[in-house]
């Protein structure tokens, strides 16, 4: 379960959530779940957006996990095995639950729809199948500056528990476990002779940043903030709005 961080998706109010949110002096950032369409063509990002569900109730726990992955190879008549060869990082994955509740609204239908909208996730798009490019939504996970969750997924799985009925029948309480995967950033921080990809990172733009205080900060040499503009396709480096997500290169790619 979650706790209530308060009515209209605030800190400010009763309970846990109210409480933290008076004692921090200011209101709580809401977890959200924002829904996009799949790219089209050969973008890396995603399409356009089709909702972003903020909920009302926060996660009480998130769970993040990784691998990598390792060769071994077999070797005959030798004591010891050779030391594993590394290939690749896997993508990230993310399991979180989420608690919907309209309980003071017992004529409402939305957590209805939003768990709805939550297993149509797992479903493929009518706008790529026209696109001949079949795919489920992209999704993203976003919870105030807890940006290590904050990454493109799919959806691998939904697990949808009604536990609260209106009299007619329709659900206003539920539990929704959600499996998310992340999706790659394309061929950015590829190794060239492994094809594995490597240590990448994402900025979100906030005000005052430049491309050179970046590379400054990023690499230690203002002079690199080329590299950031060419890994994002940035014409025009006087503009960069506040908000935008930067992929920052790999150390070593900017060095070579």
């Amino acid at each position: 379960m979650a706790k209530k961080s308060g009515k209209g998706g605030k800190g400010k109010g009763g309970g846990i959530g109210g409480a933290l949110g008076d004692m921090l002096g200011g209101d709580l950032s809401q977890a959200t779940l924002s829904i996009y369409n799949p790219p089209t063509g050969d973008s890396k990002s995603p399409g356009g957006l089709i909702k972003m569900l903020e909920f009302q109730f926060n996660p009480n726990e998130l769970s993040l996990s990784r691998q990598s992955t390792w060769k071994h190879t077999a070797a005959a008549a030798v004591h010891d095995s050779p030391p594993p060869e590394f290939i690749s990082p896997e993508p990230r994955s993310l399991d979180v639950e989420v608690f919907l509740d309209r309980s003071e609204e017992p004529d409402s239908n939305d957590v209805m729809k939003d768990c709805e909208l939550l297993l149509k996730c797992c479903e493929v798009t009518t706008k790529s199948i026209a696109a001949k490019r079949p795919s489920t939504p992209w999704v993203k996970f976003e919870w105030g500056s807890f940006s290590t969750v904050s990454f493109n997924a799919y959806v691998g799985s939904v697990d949808v528990s009604y536990t609260l009925f209106a009299p007619s029948g329709t659900p206003i309480r539920a539990t929704c476990r959600l499996h998310l995967e992340e999706i790659p950033g394309g061929p950015l921080g590829q190794n060239p002779t492994s094809g594995a990809l490597t240590a990448q990172r994402v900025h979100r733009v906030v005000a005052g940043d430049s491309l050179q205080s970046l590379a400054w900060r990023e690499y230690g040499n203002a002079n690199a903030w080329r590299a950031i503009a060419e890994a994002n396709d940035i014409d025009d480096p006087s503009r960069l709005p506040p908000g935008v997500e930067l992929m920052l290169p790999a150390a070593e790619e900017v060095g070579a």
